[in-house]
């Protein structure tokens, strides 16, 4: 079998219908559910703020979503809120086979900071806990699949890369907020440039 599958945030509130929702997002959840079976182990990431996060614009008076607003000193996307801890919107895709994934990462439960990779928060003060644990099943490649690419997705892979890992971007198995048009191709190609392979899913099964 393949050693580990990591899917991003691949929650209710990022896809169609949802609080931030992916165009197109849930078309991915039948690539993770085939790919889950052909993995050794599986880590999902799941996005958990707390209702008083501070990248929610709502917080931000005068401020609407996807403006560029101040967190913690630093520019931050303020964006809807969004996956806040406890409710249907946090919960995973109800078509995911969650019975498939082995671990769960939480993320974005520090209200001062952001966090958009699996790995660490936007300013890597705190980790997750994902490298230590990944260094201790010996894991040394992951392919990396969900929500959004040019967010979520982009910061661990890039973070992974950064961390040593392997990594293999499941392009078919993305989809992107595209703020700006070519948001997401852009994320795809710095990916790319960092040093990860990009396959589709069949690539993978072989």
């Amino acid at each position: 079998m393949l050693d580990t599958l990591l899917l991003v945030d691949i929650q209710h509130d990022f896809l169609p219908g949802g609080a931030l929702a992916v165009a197109d997002g849930d078309a991915i959840v039948p690539i993770a559910n085939r790919l889950m079976p052909a993995f050794d182990y599986v880590v999902a990431s799941q996005d958990w703020h707390p209702h008083d996060h501070g990248s929610f614009a709502e917080h931000h008076p005068g401020a609407a979503p996807f403006d560029i607003g101040q967190l913690a000193g630093r520019e931050q996307i303020l964006w809807p809120a969004h996956c806040v801890q406890g409710t249907p919107g946090a919960a995973f895709a109800s078509d995911l086979d969650v019975a498939g994934i082995d671990a769960v990462v939480r993320k974005g439960d520090n209200p001062r900071l952001d966090s958009y990779s699996a790995f660490y928060d936007n300013h890597h003060e705190r980790a997750t806990g994902l490298v230590e644990r990944l260094a201790e099943r010996g894991t040394r490649h992951i392919h990396v699949m969900g929500l959004a690419a040019d967010v979520c997705v982009k910061f661990t892979a890039l973070d992974a890369l950064a961390e040593g890992f392997d990594v293999t971007l499941i392009v078919d198995g993305i989809r992107g907020v595209d703020m700006a048009p070519g948001d997401t191709q852009a994320a795809i190609e710095a990916m790319r440039a960092a040093g990860a392979t990009v396959v589709a899913h069949e690539a993978v099964l072989g």
